[in-house]
């Protein structure tokens, strides 16, 4: 897995390449929304564009991303989400939670 960091203006990107399939993958992705959170960055996408397959343990670690921006009256979206999350967003019901986008302007676009 590999993670980029990007900052527009008060808006975190994270952009996820590979596998979220657990340790320390997983990790990674949450001390990397905390570290932004800890900068005062809030609002935070994740672009999952180029994330080959996910499982329950990286879906875990979405929902604790999640749920640690909320608890800072953050938000986070999803971006770009690729086939294979798609589908496993979908068959775990999270796609309606996530409030997904098919464009990172879009994504970015929403939380200002």
């Amino acid at each position: 897995m590999e993670i980029k960091i990007k900052i527009r203006e008060d808006i975190g990107v994270i952009i996820l390449k590979g596998k979220l399939m657990g340790l320390p993958h997983t990790d990674i992705l949450n001390i990397e929304v905390k570290g932004l959170m800890k900068k005062n960055i809030n609002k935070i996408v994740l672009d999952l564009h180029d994330v080959d397959w996910i499982n329950s343990s990286g879906i875990g670690a979405i929902m604790r991303s999640f749920i640690s921006v909320k608890n800072v009256v953050g938000d986070l979206r999803l971006a770009r989400i690729s086939n294979k999350v798609a589908e496993v967003l979908d068959l775990t019901q999270l796609i309606k939670i996530f409030k997904p986008y098919d464009t990172l302007e879009d994504a970015i676009s929403s939380l200002r």
